[in-house]
């Protein structure tokens, strides 16, 4: 299995989609615990989702390894990226806190460096090179960073999540500009709750490639599923409420590209 699936577009944007893949290796297959392999933690259906934006012509990155082997949208060295609730790079727990392994049955510490070396990396490879390639072209790259989690999850967030988590790392990772015209976007219309840096600011990708200052900017939206899929096994996807869903989605991405 390729560590990652890519198509090229024509402009200055690419979508990241670290969290929609489910391949598992081997020894993740056989170790995972009964709660954890329906894979309940996965962006279930972003690529779809956001079909809309390669048909725009934004270039289109999606890891193809569960989070469960190794999580993209976290620091290779495994640092915390928030103080409350999280799960790591290799995650030992689901969102609700239930271990993600059987007991003794956790990959072993050189074959979840192996899964750094061949899926990791060149994940994150592949970012660098595309945003070097647009900054060549265009003097400047955007990238957004699409996620989707349930809306509800007690043990990461108090009450019901927003539908629209908008994060830039606080105001670091885009210029201000950028920055105001989604949260005029999202303030004009009421169809959708949002927030902006709100519990979702955004994970590694955002932080690490963020730099406005380079004209390098980068945007992550944490989507609540519930507005286009079933949050509940078998995770189905809901073509009535993703085409409700869209439209905001391309207004956003519409909006970036005007930076």
């Amino acid at each position: 299995m390729k560590p990652f699936e890519f198509t090229q577009g024509t402009l200055p944007l690419l979508l990241s989609i670290p969290h929609a893949g489910t391949a598992l290796t081997p020894e993740v297959e056989q170790g995972l615990s009964e709660q954890a392999q329906g894979l309940p933690d996965t962006d279930w259906h972003i690529p779809q989702l956001y079909d809309f934006a390669r048909e725009m012509g934004a270039s289109v990155l999606v890891g193809n390894y569960s989070r469960f082997v190794i999580d993209l949208n976290r620091p290779p060295n495994n640092e915390a990226l928030y103080a409350t609730a999280t799960t790591g790079l290799y995650p030992e727990t689901l969102f609700d806190g239930t271990p993600t392994f059987k007991p003794g049955m956790t990959p072993t510490d050189d074959q979840r460096q192996g899964y750094l070396a061949t899926i990791w990396t060149p994940y994150h490879e592949k970012i660098q090179q595309e945003l070097a390639r647009m900054k060549q072209q265009f003097g400047y790259a955007l990238l957004f960073d699409a996620h989707s989690i349930a809306s509800v999850i007690p043990r990461l967030f108090d009450g019901k999540l927003p539908d629209l988590n908008l994060g830039t790392n606080g105001g670091l990772s885009c210029d201000p500009s950028i920055s105001e015209k989604l949260t005029d976007l999202c303030a004009a219309q009421s169809d959708f709750s949002w927030v902006m840096n709100g519990r979702f600011k955004g994970g590694y990708i955002t932080r690490a490639y963020g730099k406005p200052q380079e004209d390098q900017h980068t945007v992550q939206l944490e989507l609540a599923q519930i507005n286009y899929m079933d949050e509940t096994p078998p995770f189905s996807w809901r073509g009535d409420k993703a085409a409700r869903l869209q439209p905001i989605l391309k207004k956003i991405i519409t909006t970036l590209l005007l930076r």
